[in-house]
C-alpha cells in the first residue's frame, strides 16, 4: 500500500527542516492530559527524525478555538510529549510570523519545536494559500503523521502537500498498510461488522462494504432498522423507522453484490434502558411489545462468531449492543474476545476504528491482540466509506 507514497525511506532528513503534521487533540483536565494514546502513537516518527539529525517542528490543532484561546494552547500538550518521548520539546507561542520564524531558526540538528495550535488563525481550516505560504517558509519538507485530520483539506493537513516535498510518516504509513490490507488489497473471505445506534450515520459506509466484503455483521441500534423494515415488531427499542426503505435498499444492494447480511437473530430484552437491568433472550418472533433490545442474543452471538471463524480478514466499526451499560456489553466483548484469539493464532487479519469501537476494545481487554486499531475517528470512517482522504492523496507518489 504505502509504495504509492514517499516515507521516510526515501528522505535523508539531517539538517532539514521537517515540519511534522502530528494528531496532539488529546483529553485534558484541569490543564493536564488526561490520556497519551495520541502522543505515544507519533513517538516514534519524531523520534526518527530527531535521531536522525532532523529539526523537527510539529504542527497540531486543539480543539475548535474561535481565535487564539489561552485554554486551547498546545503548550500543555507539547510538555506532556516531552515526558513520552524523554526529549526536550521547545515551544513557540505562534506558528507563523516572528515568533516562529525565530524559534525555527534557533533549532540545531535533532532539536524538538512544538509550534502554536494552527487553528488558532481560521486561514488554516480554510486552507487559505497565503496562510501556507507563511507555514511552508519554516520548512524544507512537509511529513504528515495525522492519518486523523487526514480528512480534513486545511493549510496544515493537505495545503503544505503541495508546496513542499511531501512524506508519510510512520504512524500514518502504518494506518494506511493496515487499511490497504483490510479492504484495498485483502486476504478473502472479508467480514465487517458495523454496530452502533443509528443507520444515517453510516449509509454511505454500508452502501460501500457491501459491494467490498463478503459478509457483513449488523449489529447495534441500526441493526434494530434493519429488523423493522422486515417486519420485526421490535418493541420500544430505538430505531429510525423512517429508514426502512433505505435498509431494504442496502440488502438489495448485498444481495446483488453476493454480500450475506448477518442480522440477530434473538436479542437480550430488557423494560429498561439502565445498566444491570432485568433482562432476557427472546426470539425475533417473540419480542415483548414494551420491551427494548439492548443486545445481541446467544444465538446471533454464535452466528458471529462462525462468521469470524470463515473470515481472513475482519473490519469493525461499532459495538453490537448498549454497550456503555452492564451486561448489554456482553455481545460486544465476547465477540472482540473472539475475534482476539483468532488474530492472535494468525487465522484472521483484524482492522478496529472509530471511538465507541476502541473503548470498546478496551473495555474488552483485547485492544492490544487487534491486528491494527486505529484512533481516527471521522478519517477511519470516512476511508471505510471509500472516500478519497485529501491529507492522503496529496502524499501520493505522481
Amino acid at each position: 500500500m504505502t509504495k504509492s507514497f514517499r516515507t521516510l525511506d526515501d528522505v535523508d532528513v539531517k539538517g532539514k527542516r521537517v515540519l511534522l503534521r502530528v494528531d496532539l487533540n488529546v483529553p485534558m483536565e484541569n490543564g493536564r492530559v488526561t490520556d497519551t494514546t495520541r502522543l505515544e502513537r507519533v513517538a516514534p516518527t519524531i523520534t526518527e527524525l530527531s535521531d536522525n539529525g532532523g529539526k523537527v517542528i510539529l504542527l497540531a490543532h486543539f480543539g475548535r478555538p474561535k481565535g487564539r484561546d489561552p485554554k486551547e494552547s498546545l503548550k500543555p500538550v507539547a510538555d506532556a510529549l516531552s515526558k513520552v518521548i524523554k526529549k526536550p520539546v521547545a515551544f513557540a507561542d505562534d506558528c507563523i510570523g516572528e515568533a516562529a520564524a525565530k524559534a525555527v531558526a534557533g533549532l540545531k540538528d535533532g532539536e524538538i519545536l512544538c509550534l502554536e495550535n494552527t487553528r488558532f488563525h481560521k486561514e488554516e481550516e480554510k486552507n487559505d494559500p497565503a496562510f501556507v505560504a507563511e507555514l511552508a517558509k519554516l520548512g524544507d519538507i512537509w511529513v504528515n503523521d495525522a492519518f486523523s485530520a487526514a480528512h480534513r483539506a486545511h493549510a496544515s493537513t493537505e495545503g503544505l502537500g503541495h508546496k513542499l516535498p511531501a512524506y508519510a510518516g510512520r504512524t500514518m504509513q502504518a494506518e494506511l498498510d493496515a487499511l490497504g490490507k483490510a479492504l484495498e488489497a485483502p486476504t478473502k473471505p472479508v467480514i465487517a461488522i458495523i454496530g452502533g445506534a443509528k443507520v444515517s450515520t453510516k449509509i454511505d459506509l454500508l452502501e460501500n462494504l457491501v459491494t467490498k466484503v463478503d459478509a457483513l455483521v449488523i449489529g447495534g441500534g441500526m441493526a434494530n432498522t434493519f429488523l423493522h423494515a422486515q417486519g420485526v415488531g421490535i418493541g420500544k427499542s430505538l430505531a429510525e423507522k423512517d429508514l426502512a426503505a433505505t435498509a431494504l435498499r442496502i440488502l438489495d444492494k448485498a444481495a446483488a453484490s453476493n454480500c450475506a447480511i448477518i442480522l440477530p437473530v434473538d436479542a437480550i430484552v430488557a423494560f429498561h434502558f439502565a445498566a444491570n437491568s432485568a433482562s432476557h433472550a427472546y426470539g425475533l418472533d417473540a419480542i415483548p411489545t414494551e420491551g427494548m433490545i439492548l443486545d445481541v442474543g446467544p444465538q446471533s452471538t454464535a452466528r458471529i462468531h462462525a462468521a469470524i471463524d470463515d473470515a481472513a480478514t475482519l473490519v469493525w466499526n461499532g459495538p453490537l449492543g448498549a454497550f456503555e451499560l452492564t451486561p448489554f456489553d456482553r455481545g460486544t466483548v465476547v465477540a472482540a474476545k473472539h475475534a482476539a484469539e483468532r488474530t492472535k493464532a494468525k487465522k484472521l487479519l483484524s482492522v478496529a476504528g472509530g471511538g465507541d469501537t476502541v473503548a470498546a476494545l478496551n473495555q474488552a481487554g483485547v485492544a492490544h491482540d487487534f491486528t491494527y486499531v486505529s484512533t481516527a475517528g471521522g478519517a477511519f470512517l470516512e476511508w471505510m466509506e471509500g472516500k478519497p482522504l485529501p491529507g492522503v492523496e496529496v502524499l501520493k507518489i505522481r
